[in-house]
């Protein structure tokens, strides 16, 4: 009954505008005294851990720079070689599995389909199919974790596409109420070739997450009121296990997905399992 209240409630907001207003005050220069006592008091309602981030209050001269913060140097390690898959993010495990079907899990007794979620196939650099009985993670960020995304494998950047959508939050009453969320909303489709053949990386947008920026092409900014996209690197951009991908302005969530017969899941791992940047998440078959 509670994930159908929050929802009834969700669908009377103006979702959109509320994440570009968010935007907008995230990325608004006010006095220092008040910024910083902003920043103070996100940090404490949410139980960030200032010890990590590369900078002091004092460094970040917006609240999205805030929300977008580096780690000091060290404060992550990225566990095996180039066959272990490590985590991108920071965050928590949604679900994990294997897609069926053409579809993966969303929730206990939702699922949605691949298809939707990268738009169509010249949009995906290669064909649908390749994902079916693939490896599948979705992770979830909250907003007191670290909001930078990494390379899981290295390998090399393919393409990309841009799917506009809506801004339904992502949390766990979202999906566990509206069906096929992620494919309803606005969603950065990375692609990459990698020693566990292509991959997926895909960055979902949600209320109150105003922008997702790509750190592999700075003219990436989503949310900008520009239509769907794809597009393909010629020569494509070699990129290392571990470096930074992309990052939100605000917590949202990452969906891997993997060829067919390339991936396995480490044992243990499940939905609400933590997780850390670089962490092990599974090995190469």
């Amino acid at each position: 009954m509670r994930d159908e209240t929050f929802m009834r409630v969700m669908r009377l907001l103006p979702r959109s505008a509320l994440s570009r207003a968010a935007g907008s005050i995230a990325r608004a220069k006010v006095p220092a005294p008040v910024h910083r006592a902003l920043m103070r008091g996100f940090a404490r309602a949410f139980e960030i851990d200032m010890g990590e981030a590369e900078l002091g209050f004092e460094g970040y001269p917006t609240l999205a720079d805030f929300f977008a913060r580096k780690l000091k140097p060290g404060r992550r390690t990225v566990e095996g070689g180039e066959r272990v898959v490590s985590s991108p993010v920071d965050g928590a495990i949604s679900q994990l599995g294997y897609v069926k079907s053409g579809q993966c899990v969303q929730a206990k007794g939702i699922e949605y389909p691949i298809g939707k979620l990268l738009g169509d196939e010249a949009a995906a650099h290669a064909p649908l199919a390749k994902f079916e009985g693939g490896a599948f993670a979705t992770l979830y960020l909250s907003p007191r974790d670290y909001h930078r995304i990494h390379a899981p494998l290295g390998g090399r950047i393919l393409g990309y596409s841009y799917i506009p959508g809506e801004f339904w939050p992502v949390n766990r009453h979202s999906v566990r109420a509206l069906e096929a969320v992620f494919c309803l909303n606005e969603r950065l489709v990375t692609y990459l070739d990698t020693p566990a053949g292509l991959l997926a990386l895909v960055a979902v947008g949600a209320t109150c997450v105003s922008r997702i920026r790509a750190s592999y092409d700075e003219a990436i900014v989503t949310h900008a009121g520009e239509p769907a996209r794809a597009h393909r690197y010629d020569p494509p951009i070699p990129i290392r296990k571990g470096e930074e991908v992309g990052r939100f302005e605000m917590g949202s969530t990452v969906i891997l997905l993997f060829e067919a017969g390339r991936v396995r899941w480490a044992d243990g791992l499940g939905p609400e399992a933590v997780v850390r940047m670089g962490m092990r998440l599974g090995e190469l078959t």
